[in-house]
Protein backbone atom coordinates (compact mmCIF):
# COMPACT_ATOMS: atom_id res chain seq x y z
CA UNK A 1 0.00 0.00 0.00
CA UNK A 2 1.46 2.90 -1.12
CA UNK A 3 1.40 6.59 1.26
CA UNK A 4 1.70 10.56 0.04
CA UNK A 5 1.65 13.44 2.13
CA UNK A 6 -0.70 16.09 1.34
CA UNK A 7 -0.44 19.61 -0.01
CA UNK A 8 -0.34 21.92 2.96
CA UNK A 9 -3.20 23.86 3.47
CA UNK A 10 -4.97 26.71 5.85
CA UNK A 11 -7.53 26.01 8.29
CA UNK A 12 -10.92 26.78 7.76
CA UNK A 13 -10.60 28.33 11.13
CA UNK A 14 -7.40 29.66 10.54
CA UNK A 15 -5.31 28.79 13.43
CA UNK A 16 -2.72 26.36 11.76
CA UNK A 17 -1.56 24.57 8.66
CA UNK A 18 -2.64 21.14 7.97
CA UNK A 19 -0.03 19.40 6.45
CA UNK A 20 1.05 15.34 6.49
CA UNK A 21 3.92 13.33 6.92
CA UNK A 22 5.16 9.58 6.18
CA UNK A 23 6.11 7.66 9.59
CA UNK A 24 6.78 4.02 9.69
CA UNK A 25 4.28 3.54 6.44
CA UNK A 26 1.36 5.39 7.61
CA UNK A 27 0.19 8.98 7.32
CA UNK A 28 -0.15 11.09 10.26
CA UNK A 29 -2.15 14.08 9.64
CA UNK A 30 -0.21 17.42 11.36
CA UNK A 31 -0.98 20.45 12.14
CA UNK A 32 1.44 23.78 13.23
CA UNK A 33 -0.35 26.18 14.57
CA UNK A 34 -0.26 29.81 13.16
CA UNK A 35 1.17 31.24 16.76
CA UNK A 36 4.23 28.61 16.31
CA UNK A 37 4.75 29.96 12.19
CA UNK A 38 4.11 33.73 13.82
CA UNK A 39 6.78 32.94 16.77
CA UNK A 40 9.00 30.90 15.61
CA UNK A 41 9.14 31.49 10.96
CA UNK A 42 8.13 35.19 10.91
CA UNK A 43 5.06 35.44 9.70
CA UNK A 44 3.09 38.51 10.19
CA UNK A 45 0.17 38.86 12.15
CA UNK A 46 -3.13 38.61 9.81
CA UNK A 47 -1.54 37.53 6.96
CA UNK A 48 -3.36 35.62 4.32
CA UNK A 49 -3.46 32.47 3.12
CA UNK A 50 -0.82 32.87 0.60
CA UNK A 51 1.75 34.37 2.50
CA UNK A 52 0.75 31.35 5.26
CA UNK A 53 1.68 28.86 3.07
CA UNK A 54 4.96 30.73 2.24
CA UNK A 55 6.23 30.94 5.20
CA UNK A 56 5.55 27.29 6.22
CA UNK A 57 7.14 26.17 2.84
CA UNK A 58 10.20 28.20 3.63
CA UNK A 59 10.21 26.55 7.21
CA UNK A 60 9.18 22.77 5.96
CA UNK A 61 12.50 21.45 6.74
CA UNK A 62 12.76 22.35 10.42
CA UNK A 63 8.68 21.96 10.96
CA UNK A 64 8.97 18.35 9.14
CA UNK A 65 12.29 17.64 11.02
CA UNK A 66 9.75 18.17 14.60
CA UNK A 67 7.26 16.67 13.90
CA UNK A 68 9.16 13.36 13.22
CA UNK A 69 11.20 13.75 16.07
CA UNK A 70 7.61 14.36 18.23
CA UNK A 71 6.55 10.92 16.30
CA UNK A 72 9.49 9.12 16.98
CA UNK A 73 8.99 10.11 20.83
CA UNK A 74 5.90 10.06 21.44
CA UNK A 75 3.61 8.16 18.14
CA UNK A 76 0.40 9.30 17.21
CA UNK A 77 -2.27 9.57 14.66
CA UNK A 78 -2.44 13.31 14.49
CA UNK A 79 -0.06 15.66 16.26
CA UNK A 80 0.11 19.73 16.90
CA UNK A 81 2.80 21.46 16.56
CA UNK A 82 3.23 24.77 18.83
CA UNK A 83 5.70 27.10 19.53
CA UNK A 84 6.93 25.25 22.54
CA UNK A 85 8.05 22.61 20.01
CA UNK A 86 10.58 25.03 18.37
CA UNK A 87 11.62 26.63 21.75
CA UNK A 88 15.34 26.04 22.17
CA UNK A 89 16.39 24.71 25.85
Amino acid sequence: METIELAPQVLANRRGVAFSVVHRGSTIECVITLAALEGCFWLECRADDARILKRFNDGYRRIRAIAERRLLAHPAAKLELTPDDFARP
